[in-house]
């Protein structure tokens, strides 16, 4: 039987560690489109926008993480995602994240400053990701 080449992933957060392990095949929301990086990948660095990070394991089976942004760090044997947060898919609430964009909305509406906009506008966009995966993941995408 053929040898699958694989690439190891590590996904952490300020959380913790949320995933490590070997990897077919990765992707990533990269800030200017999505990445899909594969073993022996040239090396990369590049920031990561709130979004979906899909894991191929060796096995075939899929892993599916929301990340909040971050970076990204590509070398010929590893994948690293440094995230703003990042959850396992199973973990995501739709509720929780409708309640979240809800109250970033009220603050943006509330903002005094350039910054407090700012903040609110980057967790309204954070929000709504999370919403768009949660719903693509009830469909069974």
């Amino acid at each position: 039987m053929a040898h699958t080449p694989t690439i190891h992933v590590d996904i952490v957060s300020a959380e913790g560690e949320i995933f490590s392990g070997a990897a077919s095949m990765v992707f990533a929301p990269g800030s200017q489109g999505e990445l899909g990086i594969a073993p022996r990948h040239a090396p990369l660095l590049t920031l990561l926008k709130p979004g979906e990070v899909r894991v191929q394991t060796a096995d075939g089976a899929e892993q599916q993480f929301f990340i909040g942004g971050g970076a990204l760090e590509v070398q010929p044997n590893k994948v690293t995602v440094l995230a703003d947060t990042a959850l396992r898919a199973k973990d995501l609430d739709e509720n929780a994240a409708l309640a979240a964009k809800q109250r970033a909305e009220e603050a943006l509406n509330k903002a005094t400053d350039k910054i407090g906009e700012a903040e609110a506008m980057k967790e309204i966009v954070r929000m709504a990701e999370q919403v768009k995966m949660i719903q693509r993941l009830r469909k069974g995408k």
